[in-house]
């Protein structure tokens, strides 16, 4: 093997090794709902689970210029959807974004999403002590009439050190 290759293996293998030993939260059942022509915004929607107490505080996706994280929430008989600004994940127990509650909104979509496509996601959690880290994660796109699948980690779901960029 050329010294390149070796050098590459090394350090992709380090790095796989830290994200393993630095994982402090993950990711289940994950997945956006499709979108039709013209349509402009979709939904994402997943079960996190931390180790550690953290918050879910931000996302990023280069399929969407805006990614928010949003609540369905029930006010005077009518529902209301509103940005918040983060989401308490208790350590160990799963907090579950999705359709009518806690969820990610993608908007500003350059084109559809189509179902069976895989969309990059970027969760930005920040730990009790004030520091931040990314999680990324590739989550499958479903059409609106499929059904859940079985549970599943989202494929990526590594926790590393990253600083935010935000």
């Amino acid at each position: 093997m050329n010294k390149f290759l070796t050098t590459s293996a090394f350090f992709l293998s380090s790095l796989f090794s830290f994200a393993a030993q630095s994982q402090t939260a993950s990711v289940q059942d994950a997945w956006i709902r499709a979108t039709v022509p013209q349509q402009k915004a979709t939904g994402a929607f997943m079960k996190i689970t931390a180790d550690q107490p953290m918050r879910l505080i931000g996302v990023t996706s280069p399929a969407a210029a805006v990614a928010e994280i949003h609540e369905m929430r029930l006010q005077d008989n009518v529902m209301k959807m509103r940005q918040v600004t983060g989401i308490d994940l208790p350590a160990g127990q799963a907090v579950e974004l999705k359709p009518g509650g806690y969820h990610v909104m993608l908007m500003d979509l350059p084109q559809p999403v189509k179902a069976g496509d895989s969309v990059p996601l970027q969760l930005v959690l920040e730990t009790a002590a004030g520091q931040r880290r990314t999680l990324d994660i590739q989550v499958p796109v479903r059409s609106l009439n499929t059904p859940a699948g079985p549970s599943h980690p989202a494929s990526g779901s590594h926790m590393g050190h990253s600083p935010s960029h935000h």
